[in-house]
């Protein structure tokens, strides 16, 4: 979804939220969450009032009115009401042919109404500083993992990532091979966007960063001398993240071009743009979504930008064997995340980060 696209849909919901909704929003504005994540977020509290309206749960006539004591005393037994809800409901999606929703959208559902009562009760402060209730019911609604070791997951993952010289074969396949099948149209768009492509996908395959890190990078958190990257990790912390030599070329190509290519001023400060209306604007993670699925489907298998990241932590951990490292450059505060990768590499991965 275009950045404007996606500020116009949040306003929309905005306008119908509950006053504290719009007092959290305004806290993780500045935290910052990914305007993905918010409307994400968003959508989910208007799901769940609608609910609480429609089950009775609360006498308010318009979502806007929805009190707090109304969550303050919500019970266990109706968040477990609202999930059976979400389970059987017939086509919450007008092109779904299923019933209910996901396991995993489920867990979605109650990770958003967490980190909400989590700000009502612990982080907001009221007049006398202290939170608007302190009974968090979140916490006694447990979340169902997907059932699946780790050794199953990466041999599930394993044929979606790019290793060994297949990193290198993804770029320069985009690079001269890609356009030979295109439509003149099709060849067009390609040209004009060859090089920030290019650059965007070498650089989560040699740092290993996040999509919203990625979006969200601005033209001087890029040091090409030092070759790292400045990010905002989840939880707004920043990081200075190493990237591997093999995208210095392709990001070098892309700054040489960027400015004139993208009608970029000197208010345009975002690393990688996109022309909308003749305007320079920050590129959206959904347009890196679909550019990397286009170009991995032709390529090998389609894929997310998230299966780069994946393809860089597996590399990196078949060179150094640090759990340690690897969990460092991802930005991820334990070890425990990385376990994945010890059940992916073999033998055959043996390219270091600075040798990529």
């Amino acid at each position: 979804m275009k950045r404007e696209r996606l500020i116009e849909n949040i306003e929309d919901l905005k306008i119908v939220m509950p006053d504290f909704v719009l007092e959290y929003y305004r806290s993780k504005s500045a935290v910052p969450y990914s305007l993905n994540t918010l409307y994400e977020y968003l959508k989910e509290y208007q799901r769940f009032f609608s609910w609480l309206m429609d089950a009775d749960i609360s006498n308010a006539s318009k979502m806007a009115d929805i009190s707090l004591e109304t969550l303050e005393k919500l019970t266990k037994h109706d968040l477990e009401n609202y999930i059976l809800y979400l389970r059987e409901r017939p086509k919450l999606n007008t092109y779904s042919t299923t019933y209910g929703v996901s396991q995993t959208t489920i867990n979605r559902t109650l990770s958003a109404l967490s980190s909400l009562y989590k700000y009502l009760t612990e982080e907001v402060e009221d007049e006398n500083g202290e939170p608007y209730f302190y009974r968090n019911v979140m916490k006694k609604v447990a979340t169902q993992k997907k059932k699946e070791t780790l050794a199953s997951r990466a041999e599930n993952i394993k044929n979606k990532l790019f290793l060994g010289d297949e990193t290198q074969g993804f770029l320069d396949f985009i690079d001269t091979e890609y356009e030979i099948s295109l439509s003149n149209r099709a060849k067009s768009s390609f040209i004009k966007n060859k090089e920030r492509d290019l650059a965007i996908i070498a650089l989560i395959l040699a740092s290993g960063i996040r999509l919203s890190e990625t979006v969200n990078i601005d033209l001087n958190d890029l040091n090409l001398k030092t070759m790292v990257v400045e990010v905002t990790r989840k939880g707004g912390k920043r990081d200075s993240v190493n990237i591997a030599g093999f995208a210095k070329p392709y990001l070098t190509a892309y700054l040489d071009i960027r400015e004139k290519r993208y009608q970029a001023g000197k208010r345009d400060v975002a690393l990688f743009l996109t022309l909308y209306k003749e305007q320079a604007n920050r590129i959206d993670n959904s347009s890196v979504e679909k550019m990397v699925a286009k170009y991995s489907k032709v390529f090998k298998v389609r894929v997310t930008p998230h299966k780069l990241r994946h393809t860089l932590a597996t590399r990196l951990y078949a060179e150094t064997n640090s759990q340690v490292l690897v969990s460092h450059q991802l930005g991820h505060a334990s070890t425990q995340v990385t376990d994945l990768y010890t059940h992916i590499v073999d033998e055959e991965q043996k390219d270091a980060l600075d040798k990529l």
